[in-house]
């Protein structure tokens, strides 16, 4: 049987028994439960029309924040500007304050500055998400009052899915007007175009 010298036995040992300190690190926390029931529906509403609101929004050109199609309706920029201040008005009637400091008049005077309004879109969907995981499930049937209309929590879910769909139209509209396609209506019909012909 072949030895080993008791050099190599020992650093062996030490290896085995003191790790490099990499291998000692913490390994992630498991992934929080996920939410389920009616949150985790809206959740999934909610990362639908972020997903399109932001990728329509970095897709238009920034002189073209200002773009409207009449006098008197709300501008490409003006659009992003509501929704960002509707998500923090709609997390604050589900009982989540908007943070310390935070001023809606100031998201709209912006409304024309690209990088600005895109931003305060993605900041207001992260605060809405907290919002919603706030909400606990024995609270879904409290009555609320939203766009002037009596419902409850969860009936608050269907007013914002139908008031995000109605403003993504908007500014599918707009965006077409301009000459513009939706970043996802791009992608599939490069998808289509890249299948082989029957």
């Amino acid at each position: 049987m072949r030895r080993f010298p008791s050099a190599i036995l020992l650093a062996l040992c030490a290896v085995m028994l003191f790790p490099h300190p990499a291998a000692t690190q913490d390994k992630p926390a498991a992934a929080a439960p996920a939410v389920t029931g009616a949150r985790g529906e809206f959740l999934a509403e909610v990362a639908f029309y972020e997903q399109r609101y932001t990728r329509l929004a970095e897709a238009i050109p920034a002189e073209k924040y200002s773009w409207r199609p009449a006098e008197g309706v709300r501008s490409i920029g003006e659009v992003y500007a509501h929704i960002a201040a509707a998500n923090y008005g709609i997390a604050r009637a589900l009982g989540t304050p908007p943070p310390a400091g935070f001023d809606p008049k100031a998201i709209n005077a912006a409304a024309a500055d690209k990088a600005k309004t895109v931003q305060a879109l993605k900041d207001s969907f992260t605060h809405f998400r907290g919002a919603i995981l706030a909400i606990k499930d024995a609270d879904l049937n409290n009555p609320l009052k939203l766009f002037g209309q009596d419902t409850t929590v969860r009936g608050a879910f269907f007013l914002v899915s139908g008031h995000d769909g109605e403003h993504l139209g908007q500014s599918i509209a707009y965006a077409r007007q301009n000459g513009i396609v939706p970043p996802w209506t791009e992608e599939r019909i490069k998808q289509e175009a890249a299948k082989p012909k029957p």
